[in-house]
């Protein structure tokens, strides 16, 4: 999914209650993503599932492309939209499903949150966009979060635990690279469009690696309903719902999905797959948050608050 900057948040003024449901609908079906791979990937393997996820996705959405008469867009951007598709979803769902393989699809989603820390940061060292007070202090405490869930995961050794985490984060850098390739090279193009052609070329890349990886097992049922409704809701009318917060409430509001997301990838994770929640992640999962909160302005930090703070906690001292 792409991740956009936003500025000046003001989360819910205006927020309908019709716009709040979807906004929460979202959160929970981007949330399940998480535990649909879990239980699809040991089975098929993260590239095919992906590939199958890609490549409904794709099918989902081309009858709403050609109905808003928005394929031309691809074929004048393909290149580009080719790039999205490498960047925003091949990669990234490739290295999720793989990330899902070791650890739980709670943590995954706590992980999948770091998107818009990579955003900032590559928009930061690649588009030159400045990085105040607000979003550095929020670059250390998100970055602190994930040095805390790598430390507290049981083992200090580069483990299959550890390499999956690893997987997860380049998979938000791949994200931030995205948004920000997006609104470079493809300002004013339909997110539709879009969308439906990131699935497409995300099919086509991974087609050559589909035969060396497809499963020489039966696959079960429960894998095939969790890849069908991974191309169909988390992905299809996933993007449909969130265009459609774009369109309502702007991205300022719409990126708020992602404070939500791992609240849901958790919960679905415990009520489905029996996960354990541990101190450790609540933890690491409220460092990341906040450090998303600074970084993409939905607070901001109050020198005048700071000092008050520090002065009182001295005089506390003295």
């Amino acid at each position: 999914m792409v991740y956009y900057k936003t500025h000046n948040l003001n989360t819910f003024t205006f927020m309908t209650l019709p716009h709040l449901f979807q906004l929460v609908s979202l959160a929970a079906i981007w949330g399940s993503s998480f535990m649909f791979m879990r239980i699809a990937a040991p089975e098929v393997g993260p590239i095919a599932l992906i590939f199958f996820r890609a490549a409904i996705g794709f099918i989902t959405l081309l009858p709403f492309l050609f109905i808003y008469k928005q394929q031309s867009q691809i074929l004048k951007h393909w290149k580009s939209i080719a790039v999205v598709g490498l960047t925003n979803t091949a990669l990234p769902f490739v290295l999720f499903a793989f990330a899902t393989l070791s650890i739980s699809a709670g943590l995954t989603s706590v992980l999948n949150a770091t998107a818009p820390i990579f955003t900032a940061l590559v928009a930061f060292i690649w588009l030159k966009e400045r990085l105040g007070r607000s979003k550095v202090i929020g670059l250390l405490i998100g970055f602190s979060g994930v040095i805390f869930l790598f430390i507290s995961k049981g083992s200090l050794s580069f483990d299959a635990a550890a390499l999956a985490i690893v997987a997860a984060l380049v998979a938000t850098l791949n994200y931030g690279y995205a948004a920000c390739y997006t609104k470079q090279h493809l300002t004013g193009v339909s997110s539709l469009a879009i969308a439906t052609g990131s699935q497409l070329f995300a099919s086509i890349m991974l087609l050559p690696f589909l035969g060396f990886n497809l499963p020489e097992h039966e696959v079960s049922n429960t894998a095939i309903y969790s890849i069908i409704t991974l191309g169909v809701l988390c992905t299809a009318l996933a993007y449909i719902f969130y265009f459609n917060l774009l369109a309502n409430l702007g991205p300022a509001k719409a990126i708020t999905v992602t404070y939500l997301i791992p609240v849901f990838g958790i919960f679905w994770g415990m009520v489905f797959l029996n996960e354990q929640i541990n101190v450790s992640m609540l933890i690491g999962a409220a460092l990341i948050l906040s450090g998303v909160s600074l970084t993409t302005g939905l607070i901001k930090t109050n020198t005048n608050s700071i000092k008050f703070a520090i002065y009182f906690f001295m005089r506390k001292k003295g």
